[in-house]
């Protein structure tokens, strides 16, 4: 884990995490040419976020398990008010 890049990563789960998010918006807020700061490379490559295609949104980006034990071990994990619309595809969070 790298002590720069990890809270990044966590911030983008989490954002995730709250609801799925278009895989557009993600890539503007998230990708950079920086060869530092791979923030949506890493949390992809570490298996915890996905993009899925949901009916009526297209193309989003969820949290997988992973991403949330990810958030459970960083004290990230908030209730939630409500079940996902996402069903199992949603972040569980």
């Amino acid at each position: 884990m790298d002590a720069v890049l990890d809270p990044l990563v966590l911030d983008l789960v989490e954002w995730v995490a709250i609801q799925p998010r278009p895989y557009s918006d993600v890539i503007e807020r998230w990708r950079t040419s920086c060869p530092r700061l791979t923030v949506w490379e890493d949390a992809l490559d570490r298996g915890l976020v996905k993009r899925a295609t949901v009916d009526g949104r297209g193309l989003v980006v969820i949290v997988t398990p992973s991403g949330t034990e990810f958030l459970r071990r960083n004290n990230r994990i908030r209730a939630r008010s409500g079940a996902s619309s996402f069903g199992d595809r949603g972040a569980g969070y």
